[in-house]
């Protein structure tokens, strides 16, 4: 068993490596905690001790529990306590809780999401989703689908896409994401 300080030397390089597995610089991660760029450097390097001040904004930037910054021995409880994501009229519940890698979530989608003009955008990596309930209306480079209830899509992100919810009603949608997607689709901010 870890004493406290094996611990405390311990969250700097899982906060360095799980930084490099959401591919965020240490700018990227300035901007959405706070905590300067120098702070975070120390933090990582093991020349800052961890606080619970810096702690708590790190596990919200990176969707993470608290515990798994630190280490902390599991509880025994698998289940996932999903804390909603708003953004844009949209709500991405988060359905798995380990960084990196594929993330999955249950998106609502509001009817006419996201308006009527057709911009479509090209990332890193591959989406997948299931529609639960609802339609979507994908355009995939020069196809133009209407997903239905029960009909799963997946497609490589480096060709132009878009997707809207046509109606009537909500969609709802069960999508995994690798990490470039969900820092698209959850994660980016607004200009």
């Amino acid at each position: 068993m870890a004493n406290d300080e094996d611990v405390l030397e311990s969250v700097g390089p899982r906060l360095r490596a799980l930084r490099g597995e959401r591919g965020t610089t240490l700018a990227q991660l300035s901007e959405a905690t706070g905590i300067s760029v120098s702070t975070l450097s120390r933090l990582e390097s093991g020349q800052r001790r961890p606080t619970l001040e810096l702690l708590l904004p790190l596990a919200r930037a990176h969707q993470v529990q608290l515990d798994e910054l630190v280490d902390a021995p599991p509880t025994g409880d698998p289940r996932v306590y999903p804390k909603p994501i708003k953004r844009h009229g949209t709500v991405h519940i988060p359905l798995s809780r380990r960084p990196g890698g594929l993330q999955a979530f249950k998106q609502i989608l509001p009817e006419g999401y996201p308006g009527r003009d057709v911009e479509q955008k090209t990332h890193e990596g591959y989406d997948w989703f299931y529609v639960l309930s609802g339609r979507i209306r994908l355009k995939l480079g020069d196809q133009d689908f209407v997903v239905k209830e029960g009909e799963a899509v997946e497609f490589d992100c480096r060709v132009p896409h878009w997707f809207a919810n046509p109606g009537p009603g909500p969609a709802e949608l069960l999508c995994l994401y690798g990490p470039q997607g969900e820092r698209m689709h959850v994660r980016a901010r607004t200009r």
